[in-house]
């Protein structure tokens, strides 16, 4: 995963190995969750760090794998 402050639909289907059009099903919903607690969010984009907390990497540090 590239260190970019968003993540793309295609990043985030690579990364979890599901279709570009489910990636772009879970990033509305997490964009959904941040607007919700105030955030200002960008279709189609999802915050690298808010993705890599929900889908259970934690701290997640490029090349520490």
């Amino acid at each position: 995963m590239k260190n970019t402050t968003f993540l793309r639909a295609e990043d985030v289907a690579k990364e979890l190995g599901v279709s570009e059009s489910y990636a772009y099903k879970m990033i509305k919903k997490l964009n959904l969750e941040l607007s919700k607690k105030g955030y200002i969010t960008v279709a189609g984009r999802i915050n690298r760090k808010y993705f890599c907390e929900k889908v259970c990497y934690g701290d997640y540090n490029e090349g520490n794998d």
